[in-house]
């Protein structure tokens, strides 16, 4: 059997009250489904709508009846009274509206924006410089030519315009308002290229165009020192030389010319020593081995030139 309730505690009060709040509700709700639901709908079937009254037929003699009589009902009197309504005749020419200004379904695409034209700048010509270089003399040098004296023409010349190479200033001499002349040293012309001249102010007030002087290579001996010759006598040493281009040997002393061109200033059995009689640029010849596969006799095709004329 199930234990009994103990209604002084609080859990099981709660309990019973819930389990007849549910009963209740479960009571109400049959009521409903089963009573209330079954009378709404007899009533609702057992109304019917009153039949309308049979119109009296028309005697002879007598006024015609009325076929309209006004029913009872407002609502059926409005719909049966046909002066309420008026007849429509619509002419579909004679409508007219005004066309719809855009379709409000399409997209808007604004138009595209014109590119601006670009703007043509037209340079400005160039003012020519205050100063005039017209060319320089010599137009050509070669490198390691040593000290050389430049000439300098053109216009506007002023006691206070400077040579420059290659932006470095050279000792400058007035001449006159078109010619100025300088010393070049060696040192500015060491290795072959291209050199700018220009003539302006020290505080570059008053410039001028540049002049390109054009530096190239000096020519070099075309020979090989392959050996010494010391006469037991008291005659100088001969030095054996061989042509690169034709392979013979020359055997040449101090004071002989080679190609007509470099004058042999020393010989030992290290090197030989070669000036250039244009130049005077010195060549130094190391002694190597020269072509042993070709052999020739020994010439000496330059004559000998005396010691006196080595002197410039």
């Amino acid at each position: 059997m199930p234990a009994a309730i103990d209604l002084n505690k609080p859990s099981e009060k709660k309990k019973l009250i819930a389990a007849a709040a549910l009963g209740l509700v479960a009571l109400i709700f049959l009521w409903w489904t089963f009573i209330g639901f079954g009378s709404s709908s007899n009533s609702r079937a057992t109304v019917r709508p009153a039949a309308s009254p049979t119109p009296p037929r028309n005697t002879a003699g007598s006024r015609p009846a009325n076929n309209n009589p006004r029913p009872s009902d407002p609502a059926t009197a409005a719909a049966a009274d046909l002066s309420l309504y008026r007849e429509v005749n619509f002419v579909p020419s004679s409508y007219n509206a005004p066309e719809a200004r855009r379709n409000i379904f399409a997209y808007y695409i604004p138009p595209p924006k014109p590119s601006p034209t670009p703007k043509i700048e037209v340079p400005s010509p160039t003012p020519p410089p205050p100063i005039l270089l017209a060319s320089v003399s010599p137009a050509n040098a070669y490198a390691r030519s040593g000290d050389f004296k430049l000439d300098v023409a053109g216009d506007k010349f002023t006691g206070d315009t400077r040579i420059y190479m290659d932006g470095r200033e050279l000792p400058t001499t007035f001449v006159n308002p078109q010619q100025l002349s300088t010393t070049v040293p060696a040192a500015f012309i060491g290795a072959p290229g291209q050199r700018q001249i220009a003539v302006r102010t020290p505080d570059n007030r008053l410039y001028s165009n540049q002049v390109t002087l054009s530096v190239a290579a000096a020519p070099v001996p075309n020979y090989t020192y392959v050996g010494i010759i010391s006469p037991i006598t008291r005659v100088g040493d001969t030095a054996l030389v061989q042509d690169k281009a034709n392979k013979s040997i020359i055997g040449v002393q101090r004071g002989d010319l080679l190609s007509n061109r470099f004058r042999v200033t020393s010989v030992s059995d290290k090197e030989l020593v070669l000036m250039d009689a244009t130049l005077k640029i010195q060549h130094k010849l190391a002694m190597t081995e020269g072509d042993k596969s070709l052999s020739s006799p020994l010439s000496r095709p330059t004559p000998r030139v005396d010691a006196e004329d080595d002197e410039p």
